[in-house]
């Protein structure tokens, strides 16, 4: 019996001041079952950075694990986007 593939989710790091941990913030388009508008809803994950390595503004990648502690349930598998870097066009605060 095989394991299938577990979930990943895309975000943006909104959080980097914990040590070795992450909050990455995922935006979702949903329709209102009413008016019909389209509403972001957002959605915050707690993530193991076991380098230290995302900065607020970037762009991650994040694959679901085991439990690291009560909150902590996914882990950084890449950053997609450094903030600030040449490729996004942002400007770098400094």
């Amino acid at each position: 019996m095989t394991r299938g593939r577990l979930p990943s989710v895309r975000g943006t790091v909104i959080s980097d001041r914990m040590d070795k941990t992450i909050v990455v913030k995922t935006e979702r388009r949903v329709k209102h079952p009413v008016y019909g508008k389209y509403i972001r809803k957002y959605t915050t994950y707690y993530a193991h950075d076991e380098e230290n390595q995302a900065r607020v503004g970037d762009k991650v990648e994040l694959a679901f694990t085991r439990p690291m502690s009560k909150s902590k349930r996914w882990r950084l598998t890449k950053i997609v986007t450094a903030f600030g870097s040449a490729e996004t066009g942002g400007e770098s605060q400094g």
